[in-house]
């Protein structure tokens, strides 16, 4: 077995005792639905869908479906949760409608995009291995877990509350982000589809503000969810605070910014307009 398969074999389990634990904090004062927590039933929702998909797209060694997959595990979990709650008030709704339209809108956008790419190079060398095809799937249940705890802690609390300040900075404070998200992705594709601009890297709109203000979206739009989430949390429920701090994490240590300044770098560092750019242009945080 290779060095790789053996750290994915150790990692799966891991992953799932991580997914574990925040489903037994999330589900101090939720809910109950069969006899169970409402919360921790989301949590496990999460994880069996991306099992039963990984199935598929290893039988015909496919990753087309990982982020559309992604998308409809925040979309499904969320409407489960509201179908299955005794109690919905006005924040459990607030909250499904941004959560629905940020994964329905990102989620169909990143699918096109592979579609239209033929591949994401990412699984090349993950595909073929059982293991660790199966450990990136349990880790997109263990990324929606994380990045949906402030939402869903929310939806399956039994403490409810009238919305108030923090839903209405919550909610300014998504729009800004949501907005950010989809304006740049907007710009970076209709500069990407010009045949002019093939071999470039982007640096107008958004993109002259902050070399990654997509990403700046991401980590603002959650922010925003977990401020609306404030009033209600108490006990171990506040482990739901790890949705923001997991997305930034996530999007500047591990998967987002690290991956694409290095790319970028490889590609055009050295240029003097390239370094320009990057020295008078932050990574993330934009400039006023």
């Amino acid at each position: 077995m290779k060095e790789a398969d053996k750290k994915a074999l150790i990692a799966i389990p891991l992953v799932i005792l991580i997914g574990v634990g925040v489903a037994l904090a999330g589900s101090q004062g939720s809910m109950q639905v069969f006899g169970l927590p409402l919360f921790a039933l989301a949590v496990g929702y999460a994880f069996v869908l991306n099992w039963l998909v990984y199935i598929f797209a290893y039988i015909y060694q496919t990753e087309h479906f990982f982020d559309l997959t992604g998308s409809l595990t925040y979309i499904t979990t969320t409407i489960l949760v509201m179908l299955l709650s005794p109690v919905r008030d006005a924040r459990s709704w607030l909250l499904m409608a941004m959560v629905l339209l940020w994964a329905g809108r990102l989620g169909s956008f990143l699918f096109l995009r592979v579609r239209k790419a033929g591949k994401d190079d990412r699984f090349d060398e993950i595909k073929p291995s059982f293991v660790r095809f199966l450990n990136v799937w349990t880790l997109q249940g263990l990324w929606v877990t994380f990045t949906l705890s402030a939402a869903l802690v929310t939806m399956t609390t039994a403490t409810r509350k009238p919305l108030g300040i923090f839903a209405i900075v919550g909610f300014l404070v998504w729009v800004l982000g949501f907005v950010f998200e989809v304006v740049a992705d907007a710009q970076k594709s209709r500069f990407k589809a010009d045949p002019a601009n093939k071999g470039k890297f982007i640096h107008t709109g958004l993109w002259s503000r902050s070399r990654h203000p997509n990403y700046f979206g991401e980590i603002t739009l959650w922010l925003g969810v977990a401020i609306i989430a404030l009033p209600v949390l108490s006990g171990w429920q506040w482990v739901a605070m790890i949705s923001p701090i997991f997305v930034f994490l996530l999007l500047t240590r591990v998967s987002g910014v690290p991956m694409l300044e290095k790319k970028a770098d490889d590609k055009w560092g050295g240029q003097e307009d390239y370094e320009e750019y990057k020295k008078n242009t932050p990574v993330l945080f934009p400039k006023l």
